[in-house]
């Protein structure tokens, strides 16, 4: 059975042609033209993966993606005619998982649809407890807590957490970063790993702005510093 990609856009002609050229990568696309009505559907039929447009004419994709985010752990990917930072920061901390700047390339889109797909449906955690310094990650239940308060991460920043702490003190690159969580080799783009690596720093160092847990390693990656 086809894979469903819901997609909300307004640009009649941006959602045709690329609605034609995934349906003829495969998959089945169910077109939105509005934030209420991409919403509906997705209520009434669910989908595999949603891209959404971050300007809708009745509200914006940050909206659309944190009302998805509240009942769906579904494969998100934002559309933005910006490479603004922060537009690109606020999605993913909404809870997008990865962000495709208008002119979108065919091709480069149907690649990376097709690795969040692969990542959703391998998914699976194991049963460790890890504990660097206040910081507890719990793999198999999806949670982190600092300082013995829960943490509440984006699934994508939970995946880089787990990643790093699979080697401690070792230095993952941003290379093996996008490859081991979004599934992207050619297509991928360092940015999405620094965004998401500031997004989870605020939300488990003590002071974000100088990290004593997940540091730079300048010219490489980041490793995850372990308990000495």
């Amino acid at each position: 059975m086809a894979r469903r990609i819901l997609f909300i856009e307004d640009d009649d002609h941006i959602r045709k042609m690329l609605a034609l050229s995934l349906e003829r990568d495969g998959y089945a696309v169910v077109e939105a033209r509005s934030g209420e009505e991409g919403l509906r559907e997705f209520e009434e039929r669910g989908a595999d993966m949603v891209l959404v447009d971050l300007r809708l004419p009745d509200m914006d994709g940050f909206a659309v993606t944190r009302a998805l985010r509240r009942t769906a752990d579904v494969p998100i990917a934002m559309v933005t005619a910006s490479s603004d930072t922060y537009d690109i920061v606020a999605g993913l901390e909404a809870g997008a998982d990865d962000y495709v700047v208008k002119p979108v390339v065919a091709k480069e889109l149907s690649a990376r649809i097709r690795a969040l797909l692969r990542r959703a449906s391998g998914s699976g955690q194991t049963g460790t407890v890890q504990r660097f310094g206040d910081v507890e990650l719990h793999r198999e239940a999806g949670a982190v807590y600092r300082a013995g308060e829960e943490v509440v991460l984006t699934r994508t920043q939970f995946r880089v957490l787990c990643e790093l702490a699979a080697t401690p003190g070792w230095v993952v690159t941003r290379a093996q970063l996008l490859e081991r969580v979004w599934g992207y080799d050619f297509f991928g783009d360092d940015r999405l790993v620094d965004y998401h690596i500031s997004g989870l720093r605020t939300k488990v160092e003590r002071d974000p702005g100088n990290p004593e847990l997940i540091v730079t390693v300048r010219g490489l990656g980041y490793k995850l510093v372990p308990d000495t």
